[in-house]
């Protein structure tokens, strides 16, 4: 068990601090341990300043970023509803295959990979799905780089009674996203992406609309899991105190807290300019090796280019690990073999990653930037 150090530029997960890494090996303690509680409640206030929300019901579920998009659907949908899925890459189609699990009948809004969503899309959506109960989008799809504007879309999803729910795994902490302010429903992320903690923990935040939807519901939630009228008694308590529900990953919690605190001490607004400022870097260093972005809209957080023709897409991974200790990502589905996926993600997004991928991306296609 000795694992090597990489550089951690894929799709995630993205380098993780030696404070966070340090705050796993604390003490650990019971899940209904009062020092442990307090620092709990500690991370769910400190999400509420990431995510930008006074949501009370915000808090980490036990699972990765795919399980928080189970537990926003298993309790906001039931057998029968009408939801709109927007389907643009993976992680719209994740969404679309959960909900029907669900039991939901769902209206897929598609475009092409490495698209986004206008509003009016989304309006002639649900003008043509008027019955619609919730719309499901993601913010930032991982497998394509594209970056989904947000803003106006609640005030179509409301225009129905319907629910905005946000897929912001890849954007959390990286991009600008304001829960309340965007009157995002319902919204759930990974702590392995722009947070730089291990995976293995998903934020969730659900608004008032949100819980009353749960609180009316007239099935039960098919999972035991992540059923939040169970979950919010543990992780809010009330006037019974807590009750408790499974054993919380402790020292993943400890994690969480020393990765939030990294992002407020840094600032938000400070952090996305950084985020910002790498990718915009990026991108002139990987045009002037002849490269091109595939998204219109691109993520900065995770760069999505077409790889060049006659580039061994495997074998260029595989030096850039083998040589270089950098891990860049593949691309998946349709975009399989023909794109590369490099993540600029907290920690990594950094002058000296950008630098060194640059060149080493540029000595393994044989190109440098003074050449093209």
């Amino acid at each position: 068990m000795h694992p090597a150090e990489r550089v951690l530029l894929g799709p995630g997960p993205s380098p993780v601090p030696q404070r966070v890494l340090r705050a796993l090996a604390a003490p650990t303690l019971g899940h209904l341990d009062p020092q442990y509680l307090a620092i709990m409640d500690e991370v769910c206030e400190l999400l509420r300043q990431v995510f930008r929300t006074r949501n009370a019901l915000t808090f980490p579920v036990s699972g990765t970023g795919m399980a928080g998009m189970e537990c926003a659907a298993v309790n906001l949908v039931e057998p029968g509803d009408e939801v709109i899925i927007g389907v643009n890459g993976v992680f719209g189609t994740r969404m679309k295959d959960v909900m029907e699990r669900c039991g939901a009948v769902v209206h897929a809004l598609e475009a092409p990979w490495g698209e986004t969503f206008s509003a009016a899309q989304v309006a002639a959506a649900f003008a043509a799905h008027p019955r619609a109960r919730l719309l499901g989008i993601v913010h930032a799809e991982t497998s394509t780089g594209a970056h989904q504007p947000l803003e106006g879309l609640a005030a179509i999803a409301r225009a129905h009674d319907a629910l905005l729910l946000v897929d912001a795994v890849t954007s959390l902490g990286g991009h600008e996203l304001r829960v309340d302010d965007w009157e995002i429903d319902a919204i759930y992320s990974g702590t392995q992406k722009c947070l730089s903690c291990p995976p293995g923990l998903s934020p969730v935040s659900f608004g008032p609309r949100a819980l009353a939807r749960m609180d009316a519901r007239k099935t039960k939630v098919q999972s035991w899991y992540l059923d939040v009228s169970m979950l919010r008694k543990y992780y809010s308590g009330g006037g019974g105190g807590r009750v408790y529900h499974h054993t919380a990953p402790i020292n993943m919690t400890y994690a969480l807290h020393e990765a939030l605190a990294i992002v407020l001490e840094e600032g938000l607004e400070a952090r996305i300019a950084r985020h910002a400022a790498m990718h915009q870097r990026l991108r002139r260093g990987l045009e002037a090796l002849g490269l091109n972005y595939i998204p219109s809209r691109s993520l900065h957080t995770l760069n999505c280019i077409r790889i060049p023709e006659g580039a061994d897409d495997a074998g260029v991974r595989r030096r850039l690990l083998d040589e270089y200790g950098i891990e860049i990502g593949a691309g998946l589905g349709p975009m399989a073999g023909k794109a590369w996926r490099i993540g600029l993600m907290g920690h990594g997004a950094t002058l000296r990653n950008v630098d060194l991928v640059l060149a080493a991306l540029g000595n393994c296609l044989g190109r440098s930037a003074a050449s093209t």
